[in-house]
């Protein structure tokens, strides 16, 4: 695995490898190295050294730096003398570039400097503004439209791939579309729509456009109600489509499954606590409705995937209902 070093000025560094821990869970070989103001040159350098000194593979280094030109740069632009074949650094760090290189090497076979090209761009799209008039004419131009997503309206009767449209991952999180859904597991399913299915948000107008602004660059995201989701499963429009459903409920899961939405597992990721629930772990909290939905599940096959971010190991669900069913008595 490509290992990866953080290195800015001041605790940013820090900040940041935390902050992509919520949303990509916690990663190995990764280090944050800091500049402090009692720090200097040579400091940063020893810190870089110990850290590749910890990585599994020291032949596979990625340096991501704030700025182009700054001391953190210039020692890991020292270096990396030697290594220029296999090591890379990418100035002007941010969030979405580092989500991107933790999504990258899940296929172990990405070197650093592919690891490198490919953030680049992430890095990029993750920089935009709203309102969207104060885009620049060219940043505008330059964007590109999602893979393998229909442009325009298709004639009915269309039949696109196989006529079946694809389900990447279905998700149970009372948030819907947030950053682990949105950075984390769109990296690992690499769908082409985000389908949110729920009624309640389908009618609600701000909420809605908040889940389609929320959407990852290059995916379309989408909020329809059960109904509608049960014609596109049936639409073989959509046959060409990898989508990646999620639902706010088991109940709104078992609904959509019921009209003939053709889902075979589904992740259990996070079920916000409120009045008459239990929490089962930090993420999920289950009502005696609940439990009952996910027993019908079972009933119809259902796989389940209880985890909350990809790099979680998956929890048992018998022993989550099992824990909600002594709670609620």
């Amino acid at each position: 695995m490509v290992g990866i070093i953080l290195a800015t000025h001041g605790g940013f560094s820090k900040g940041i490898l935390q902050s992509a821990s919520m949303i990509f869970g916690e990663q190995p070989n990764v280090a944050a190295v800091t500049l402090m103001p009692e720090n200097g040159p040579a400091d940063v350098r020893a810190k870089m050294e110990e850290a590749v000194a910890s990585f599994d593979d020291p032949d596979q280094v990625l340096i991501l730096v704030d700025l182009w030109g700054g001391t953190p740069f210039n020692q890991a632009n020292g270096y990396i003398a030697g290594h220029e074949d296999k090591w890379a650094i990418v100035a002007g760090l941010n969030l979405p570039m580092l989500i991107d290189a933790y999504g990258a090497r899940f296929d172990e076979s990405a070197t650093a400097q592919q690891i490198a090209a490919q953030i680049v761009g992430s890095a990029k799209d993750g920089v935009k503004v709203y309102p969207e008039s104060l885009e620049p004419a060219s940043a505008k131009a330059e964007t590109p439209a999602a893979a393998n997503v229909p442009q325009g309206a298709i004639p009915e009767g269309t039949v696109l791939g196989d006529g079946h449209i694809k389900y990447g991952l279905a998700r149970i999180d009372t948030r819907l579309l947030h950053g682990q859904v949105a950075t984390g597991w769109t990296k690992a399913v690499n769908p082409d729509r985000i389908i949110a299915v729920s009624d309640a948000v389908a009618a609600d107008d701000l909420r809605k456009q908040m889940i389609i602004e929320a959407a990852p660059p290059g995916v379309k995201a989408h909020v329809v109600p059960i109904w509608k989701m049960c014609e596109v499963a049936k639409d073989p429009r959509f046959g060409d489509t990898k989508a990646m459903l999620l639902f706010e409920t088991p109940q709104d899961a078992l609904k959509a499954i019921q009209g003939g939405v053709d889902i075979k597992e589904i992740n259990v990721g996070s079920m916000a606590h409120s009045q008459g629930k239990v929490a089962v772990n930090k993420v999920l909290s289950f009502d005696k409705k609940d439990v009952e939905t996910f027993e019908e599940l079972k009933k119809l096959g259902i796989k389940f995937d209880v985890r909350k971010v990809p790099s979680d190991s998956p929890e048992n669900i018998e022993d989550i209902l099992n824990k909600a069913k002594a709670e609620l008595g």
